[in-house]
């Protein structure tokens, strides 16, 4: 299983050309094999965008500009995916296609649906047909197609009936399959072993960080607010998420945090993360 980093975390560490090149080193001198690229940070991205990851704790930064082609060949990573959104993949796939062949990558990822009903279950389903419809056309160029979550697909459609259930049984595996995020289910109150269980085989890809809290100094209240933290520092059970990764043959890991990293430096905090990755992966 290969390991890797998400571009989300660098937002606020590669502005330029030479931090972007000093990152991705640290990245590479840590031990990960790839990254996993994101189209609007690769690109210029809108103000809505910007404002969007920035109200997630994710700012994409000032990296837009910048030739990720050209930085990432030099580092010696790889790509792992692209990461898209459906509607730039509905309006010129072939330009996606094109794009992620460029990267050196076979894999496109779709990370969630914003200002969506996640709990109406004619949307839902909706959606299902169109990652189908946009996955087929993607297999004609070579190219997979994969899902990301968060956790509004654990919302109810119905009682019973999780939107992500819809989402596994109105997909079509030739031509859609998952990338899972482990955190945000946990986040979200569900088991997520047992959805890696549901997913089974089509699980190729796997987002981990570990969850916890990181008080700074006494506490007002015995009741502290989670985050996720360096693997190995929080309370998931990360030996058990990882022998359901390895049953389901997942092809990499790629190590995906938010906001809360130690001493508030992304890249000191994937390099405490990556001491976990080597010893278990």
């Amino acid at each position: 299983m290969k390991t890797g980093v998400q571009q989300i975390m660098l937002g606020t560490v590669t502005g330029s050309r030479e931090n972007a090149a000093a990152a991705l080193s640290r990245i590479k001198g840590a031990g990960y094999d790839g990254i996993e690229l994101n189209r609007f940070m690769i690109h210029p991205s809108s103000f809505m965008v910007r404002m969007l990851t920035r109200m997630a704790g994710m700012p994409t930064g000032n990296g837009g500009k910048l030739d990720w082609k050209s930085l990432v060949e030099k580092s010696g990573l790889s790509v792992i995916s692209l990461h898209a959104d459906l509607g730039s993949l509905e309006r010129d796939m072939a330009k996606v296609a094109e794009e992620a062949h460029a990267l050196k990558t076979d894999t496109v990822v779709i990370t969630g649906m914003y200002r969506f009903n996640y709990g109406d279950e004619k949307t839902v389903r909706e959606l299902a047909g169109r990652l189908n419809k946009t996955g087929e056309g993607l297999k004609k160029e070579g190219i997979s197609l994969l899902y990301h979550n968060h956790n509004a697909e654990l919302l109810d459609v119905k009682p019973g009936l999780k939107a992500y259930d819809i989402l596994l049984s109105d997909t079509d595996p030739a031509f859609v399959n998952f990338e899972f995020d482990s955190f945000w289910f946990t986040d979200g109150g569900a088991d997520a072993k047992a959805w890696m269980r549901k997913l089974g085989s089509r699980m190729k890809l796997w987002h981990l960080t570990d969850r916890g809290a990181r008080p700074d100094g006494p506490v007002m209240t015995p009741i502290l607010k989670c985050d996720s933290v360096e693997l190995g520092r929080g309370n998931m059970d990360l030996d058990g998420l990882l022998a359901a990764a390895r049953e389901n043959g997942v092809q990499a890991a790629v190590l995906e945090s938010h906001r809360n990293w130690i001493d508030k430096d992304p890249l000191k905090s994937l390099e405490v993360s990556a001491k976990w990755l080597k010893e278990k992966v």
